[in-house]
């Protein structure tokens, strides 16, 4: 059993969804954890407010309470690759994240997740990441290291004010000559069935990505995405959209049935750069990872 080292936080809505304790909106909340193991976690002294106080099964609901708990899975996967530190200050810490490690926990991943596993190494309990990347997919992510400025940092990427540039490389049919040509997509996505994969529709357009083709071989090329707009999976939807699907995508065009992550065959997806003004120096910020996708 698989314990994660630091909790995982819920807020409880404004709204009471129609329940009189913590536990029953545990429950409902989370349906793939059962009851009992609930009541368990609560019984062990799993569960706490925020200022430490235990939540009994008795704890009434309270709108907007935090609640802390401990993630617990059977088997935790070790991922055999490793994370890189980029830059790192006062306010912010950039890494670089591998690919299949998650960057928050969540799944069958507790303590196997980029922050984590950056928390440990750096001693930085109350580092927290600003934004996601897909388990599968490599690159950059950005961290909080001060509670104090982390607002004003999530509001960047809530205005997107970060400019993101991704690399991917897709096979190619014969005889085409992509490189130099650009494209712009724009199109509407919304969630499919499954509800992890996501799928173009009819009607405005809410996702919007410009992709270039940097280099090509006879059978494959190296492209530069710049997202922006960020709906979920957009990249790899918008490369399906244009006829070349990212390689070793599990998803897209087509799900494939659920199997172990290959390590010889990551999704070729990088987020390579981030760049923004930094909102306490007011100064221009790049990070960029030092290593491109390969063609070989």
């Amino acid at each position: 059993m698989a314990i994660a080292q630091y909790p995982s936080i819920v807020s409880l809505p404004q709204t009471n969804p129609g329940v009189a304790t913590v536990l029953e909106y545990l429950i409902i909340k989370f349906p793939l954890v059962d009851a009992q193991t609930w009541r368990q976690r609560i019984n062990d002294g799993k569960v706490h407010c925020h200022d430490g106080s235990l939540i009994t099964a008795l704890s009434p609901f309270k709108a907007q309470q935090r609640i802390y708990y401990y993630r617990e899975v059977e088997n935790e996967p070790n991922i055999p690759f490793k994370e890189k530190i980029v830059f790192q200050d006062q306010h912010i810490l950039v890494a670089y994240k591998p690919h299949f490690l998650a960057v928050i926990p969540g799944g069958q991943y507790v303590n196997e997740c980029l922050q984590n596993r950056l928390r440990r190494s750096t001693g930085i309990k109350t580092l927290q990441a600003l934004h996601r990347l897909d388990r599968v997919t490599a690159g950059l992510v950005i961290f909080s290291v001060n509670p104090d400025t982390r607002h004003l940092y999530h509001e960047l990427f809530e205005s997107r004010q970060i400019h993101k540039a991704y690399q991917a490389i897709a096979k190619i049919n014969d005889g085409e000559n992509l490189i130099g040509i650009e494209w712009e997509v724009k199109n509407r996505i919304v969630r499919s069935e499954p509800r992890f994969c996501m799928c173009v529709t009819e009607g405005e357009a809410n996702s919007h990505s410009v992709i270039r083709c940097l280099e090509q071989t006879a059978q494959k090329a190296l492209f530069e995405l710049n997202p922006i707009t960020g709906k979920t999976h957009q990249l790899r939807v918008h490369m399906q959209t244009l006829g070349w699907p990212i390689l070793n995508d599990k998803y897209y065009p087509k799900l494939q049935p659920k199997s172990d992550d290959d390590y010889c065959a990551p999704l070729q997806l990088l987020a390579k750069k981030l760049k923004f003004i930094d909102p306490l120096t007011k100064q221009e910020r790049c990070f960029s990872y030092d290593e491109d996708l390969s063609l070989e």
